[in-house]
């Protein structure tokens, strides 16, 4: 049985912005989820808490790291939460944190399966960067 990840309490995970369930469609031959799906998911969710603090339009710049920590499985819901680690003059910085519900566990129990940091830049409609607004 997996323990209850105590973390998922505290504030620093940051916030619950992306929950979806692993699909056969997003596994390999052996059961297991591609790694590129979860950081697709990771990329997709840093993304809206970028897009929030920004107020408009961001773009994918880069990934800092990514790290897999566990494997995720057919069934597994996963869960991206998201904080923000830093904001730049036209940047923000996401920190990902990606737990994963296996399937027949009981409610609450997560493993944390990922974490990465992806770097976004507020752009204009033409695709320039233009500055995030002071909060």
């Amino acid at each position: 049985m997996i323990e209850p990840d105590k973390r998922l309490l505290r504030s620093d995970v940051g916030e619950p912005t992306v929950r979806t369930m692993a699909m056969p469609k997003d596994a390999n031959w052996l059961g297991d989820i591609f790694g590129g799906w979860l950081m697709s998911n990771a990329d997709i969710a840093g993304a809206v808490l970028a897009y929030r603090r920004a107020t408009g339009k961001v773009v994918t710049v880069g990934v800092k790291d990514f790290d897999f920590t566990s494997p995720v499985y057919i069934g597994d819901v996963v869960t991206f939460f998201t904080r923000i680690a830093k904001v730049g003059r036209t940047s923000v910085t996401v920190h990902v944190r990606v737990y994963s519900e296996r399937a027949g566990a009981q409610p609450g129990e997560h493993l944390e399966v990922a974490c990465g940091t992806f770097v976004y830049v507020h752009v204009d409609d033409l695709g320039n960067a233009v500055q995030v607004p002071e909060i």
